[in-house]
């Protein structure tokens, strides 16, 4: 991998020379492991300039608006295959024929059920609870249940705990929303599939069965797609990190899931919805408008333009198609989606807009369909953790295969140096 090399001088004196590593797709990378023993360091807040692994799972290039899971365009697995496809191939690295696909769906659905145990660690949350801290807890909790597969360096034991995990999801994830309501559990029903099976136990009652429309099942397929993988973000990083050092897959899952929780991860979909309420009707759009161009305000737009991506998203597209078909479908008259058509058809036309690249992301349409599905806003973020449960076991799985290295970040200390301890507090003994 390494054909270069690149000379470290500090003070006019050579330390060292540091291996440039050539990956398949994106920038060459200088490989710094050998510094520690030099006596330096290198500071990189946040990790932004940082590879902490190797991986052959997902390629960004934010620059020019490309995802690619496992080499295949975003764009075309939304587009031709469906989730539990998308699945296979994160977490084995290619394209299933129809016998592995048939055996791996089988799989998935013969694992949906959760131990009727656990059910009763609802009842531990209050019922105003935000689903994501129950979701949280109750996918820690199922180390307890699973115990008959956690040994972290068998492959087989990790496979059986990557299943249990991508079935389990969705029941977890629908019951959670349940009990936010009052409503009694409903289990799963495996003729339906992953999208349709997690819609009914959302919606279905005892009194009244739920009938999956084909257009919103399609929707939330995509949904689950879009969100499957995205390369080395907090939350993926977060799931590593607790992987490093041999933990269970089910706690590392719910510790990614509470890095997801976190406002600038995967609450900007819940926080556009708000933006939206917020704005309240179409002609208070100019205002918001010029306020979003305000340097001087604070107010931003939230659902426009993406940190890693510098062009466009290429999930946008995708959803965008898909909200609209979503919206004609159900022939809603609802004024927040008013707003956000209104503010979609600016974003596209103004220059404003164009010349800052802030273009809808796929945020900002996901939570419109999920709005239009009837889906609360504090249930975003758990959708989103439904469908990026199978990018956090992929990377999981591959840290494992590669060989674990516990994580251990260095620091740029800037407190005191030592100094002498004198005690300013008087002690008194207990009579």
């Amino acid at each position: 991998m390494s054909n270069t090399k690149a000379e470290l001088t500090l003070n006019g004196v050579r330390v060292t020379d540091l291996d440039i590593l050539s990956p398949t797709l994106g920038q060459p990378v200088v490989d710094v492991r050998t510094l520690g023993g030099k006596g330096y360091y290198t500071f990189d807040p946040g990790f932004t300039s940082t590879a902490s692994c190797e991986s052959k799972i997902t390629y960004i290039d934010g620059d020019e608006g490309i995802l690619l899971h496992r080499g295949f365009p975003i764009e075309e697995l939304a587009m031709k295959s469906d989730y539990l496809e998308v699945c296979y191939i994160l977490l084995y690295g290619e394209a299933p024929d129809q016998k592995e696909y048939d055996e791996f769906k089988e799989t998935v659905k013969r694992h949906t059920m959760i131990h009727e145990q656990i059910t009763r660690l609802f009842n531990g949350f209050r019922r105003d609870s935000h689903p994501m801290a129950v979701l949280c807890g109750v996918t820690g909790a199922l180390a307890a249940f699973y115990h008959d597969s956690l040994d972290v360096n068998n492959p087989r034991h990790r496979e059986i705990a990557a299943y249990r995990l991508l079935s389990k999801m969705p029941t977890v994830a629908a019951m959670c929303y349940k009990y936010s309501v009052g409503q009694p559990f409903v289990y799963p029903k495996n003729n339906l599939s992953y999208a349709g099976n997690f819609l009914r136990m959302m919606f279905a009652t005892p009194c009244e069965e739920y009938v999956v429309n084909p257009v919103l099942e399609r929707a939330m397929d995509r949904i689950l797609i879009l969100h499957a993988d995205h390369e080395q973000n907090a939350s993926t990083s977060t799931v590593r990190t607790a992987g490093s050092s041999g933990a269970n897959p089910f706690a590392c899952i719910a510790a990614g899931i509470a890095s997801l929780w976190g406002p600038a991860h995967g609450g900007a979909n819940e926080a556009c919805l708000r933006m939206l309420e917020e704005i309240q009707t179409v002609d208070h759009i100019p205002a918001f408008i010029e306020r979003a161009k305000d340097k001087n305000d604070s107010f931003r737009l939230m659902g426009f333009g993406h940190r890693v991506y510098k062009n466009h998203d290429p999930r946008a597209k995708v959803m965008r198609e898909t909200c609209h078909e979503v919206l004609n479908e159900l022939g809603l008259n609802d004024s927040l989606l008013e707003v956000a058509m209104e503010l979609e058809r600016i974003a596209l036309n103004d220059p404003y807009f164009i010349e800052k690249k802030l273009y809808p992301n796929v945020d900002f349409y996901s939570g419109i369909i999920l709005k239009a599905l009837g889906i609360p806003s504090n249930m975003f973020t758990v959708i989103f953790a439904i469908g990026r449960t199978i990018g956090w076991i992929a990377h999981w799985s591959e840290m494992h295969d590669d060989g674990l290295k516990i994580a251990r970040p260095r620091q740029l200390y800037t407190g005191y140096t030592e100094r002498p301890f004198e005690t300013k507090v008087t002690k008194r003994c207990s009579s």
